[in-house]
């Protein structure tokens, strides 16, 4: 987790810098909004990073130099086989989306397929063990 908050550490600052810079000279507001929302979420997401690092002790077994490879051996996790709800959420989306172009009720359709897309993504596999992962 070390290496990834890292990673989105250099992102802040190129975000940051690049920002400032373009800021500066540009004269549109819009590319100064991107790049301000680029910092700020970049940023955070190297915030979380960093706290999950600190919370975890030290980190995974990958963060150390001394680490061997049978320390990350074992379950990793649960991975679903398959789902219908990727078809379903594209489906609502592109609803929705045409629905913002020609009706009204086409855009209440559409955020109806999208809702119960998400909902059957987050409930699908609730009841599922992931192996003690």
């Amino acid at each position: 987790m070390k290496a990834e908050g890292w990673l989105f550490a250099v992102m802040t600052v190129f975000f940051a810098v690049t920002g400032l810079i373009y800021g500066f000279w540009a004269r549109e507001p819009a590319g100064k909004a991107i790049l301000t929302v680029a910092f700020l979420m970049s940023g955070l997401v190297a915030l979380f990073w960093f706290i999950q690092h600190q919370r975890s002790g030290g980190g995974r077994a990958q963060d150390r130099k001394d680490a061997e490879i049978a320390e990350t051996a074992g379950p990793v996790g649960f991975f679903p086989p398959r789902s219908g709800y990727p078809v379903l959420a594209a489906a609502g989306l592109a609803a929705f989306a045409l629905g913002l172009v020609f009706a009204r009720w086409l855009i209440v359709f559409g955020a109806l397929v999208l809702a119960l897309a998400v909902f059957g993504f987050i409930f699908q596999y609730r009841d599922h063990d992931d192996g003690g992962a």
